[in-house]
C-alpha cells in the first residue's frame, strides 16, 4: 500500500549528494493533520522541489564543462533540478482538486539523468494504489 505525500516530505535524487524537500503551496489544497497533500503536479523546480546541494551527473551542463578544467577529475555543482514532466504514476483512488494525489512510490526524472525518489512522505496515510 502507498503513502499519501504532504508538504515536507524528504527527497532524494540519484545524481544528487544531499536530500531536498518537497513544498506543497496551499492553495486548493486537501490537508492532512496540518500539511497540504501533494498532487503529481508538485514538480516545480526551486517552488515545489527544492535543490539537493550538489550535481554529479556528466549529463549536467555544468558538472560536464567544472569536470573537464578538472582534466576528467569528477567535480559536483550546484544543483539546479530541471524537471520537465510531472510526477508519475498518481494515484488512481485519490484526487486533489482536478490532479491525482502523490504517492511515496512516484518517480520523477530530472533532464540531468536523475531520478528523483520520495524518502519520507511527510505522512503515514495509506492509498489502496
Amino acid at each position: 500500500m502507498s503513502r499519501l505525500v504532504v508538504n515536507g516530505a524528504t527527497l532524494k535524487c540519484s545524481q544528487g549528494m544531499a536530500p531536498g524537500t518537497l513544498s506543497v503551496l496551499p492553495e486548493n489544497r486537501v490537508v492532512e493533520a496540518t500539511n497540504p497533500v501533494a498532487t503529481v503536479m508538485d514538480y516545480l523546480p526551486m517552488v515545489n522541489v527544492a535543490p539537493f546541494a550538489l550535481c554529479r551527473s556528466p549529463a549536467n551542463p555544468q558538472v560536464a564543462a567544472a569536470t573537464a578544467a578538472a582534466m576528467g577529475v569528477l567535480a559536483p555543482q550546484p544543483c539546479v533540478p530541471v524537471l520537465p514532466a510531472p510526477w508519475s504514476p498518481g494515484a488512481t483512488d485519490a484526487l486533489v482538486g482536478p490532479f491525482a494525489a502523490l504517492l511515496d512510490s512516484s518517480t520523477c526524472a530530472c533532464s540531468w539523468a536523475g531520478t528523483i525518489q520520495i524518502v519520507d512522505p511527510g505522512t503515514t496515510d495509506l492509498t489502496d494504489d
